[in-house]
């Protein structure tokens, strides 16, 4: 559903305009820390080993090429942190303790979810003040969708009452395509206006640049991804009213 995409890239475009950001990188796959340019293989400490209790979360946050965003770094340890979670007490409130630490510290934390709907997505939720759906311009997606806002239902009855959807937005936006204007009716007939205005559109720079440690604001701001990017930016914080 481009989650990561869109993790890394709102994360850096916030940071262009002199937010400072950190980036929680709650998905074992380790895709965002990477998309910035941490060597996930060579980490020594990690989000796991906060969420294990071995680790405080201020000595693992590693600078970026923005001097305003920030990452907390995974890599594919992490999967362990959901087995190891399950006997402990409280295990849902895990890393909202964990951010408790730090929150003080930056005008926003971003945190990239797992795919899969486990315990550290829950503990995601948990922690969140609102949720951003990104979700991909095909007809999949809108099952997926369904099933996602139906966790974060569960989430806020059970662990978080003021958890909320913050929008929907949609990527892999093609204009020539016409599976593109159904899947954004729809979404827009079902969510209204929690559907941002802004679109990320079909772009091979954004597929680039992950391969260069890089986001697409310092790949190429210029570009199609980059100008939606920042216009994603300008909107999620005029919501914010911090524009």
């Amino acid at each position: 559903m481009g989650k990561t995409t869109s993790a890394v890239n709102l994360s850096a475009a916030l940071a262009h305009k002199k937010k400072k950001v950190l980036l929680v990188d709650s998905d074992p796959q380790g895709n965002a820390s990477s998309g910035l340019g941490v060597v996930t293989a060579l980490l020594t400490s990690h989000l796991y080993h906060c969420y294990t209790g071995n680790i405080p979360l201020p000595a693992i946050i590693v600078p970026t090429h923005s001097p305003y965003l920030f990452i907390a770094p995974s890599n594919i340890d992490l999967v362990a942190a959901e087995i190891e979670l399950v006997p402990m007490e409280n295990r849902e409130y895990s890393l909202q303790n964990l951010l408790q630490t730090v929150k003080h510290n930056f005008d926003y934390i971003l945190i990239d979810c797992p795919p899969s709907l486990g315990l550290l997505t829950v503990n995601s939720l948990t922690a969140a003040h609102s949720v951003l759906i990104p979700m991909q311009c095909e007809y999949y997606a809108m099952e997926g969708l369904a099933q996602l806002v139906k966790t974060v239902r569960a989430v806020k009855k059970a662990f978080n009452q003021g958890l909320f959807i913050e929008g929907l937005l949609l990527t892999m936006y093609d204009k020539r395509n016409k599976l593109t204007y159904q899947v954004a009716e729809e979404v827009s007939k079902h969510f209204g206006k929690q559907v941002f205005t802004t679109v990320i559109p079909r772009n091979v720079r954004l597929s680039e640049c992950p391969s260069h440690g890089q986001s697409i604001i310092e790949y190429d701001i210029r570009s199609s991804g980059g100008t939606a990017y920042m216009d994603l930016a300008s909107e999620f914080l005029q919501q914010q009213g911090r524009s």
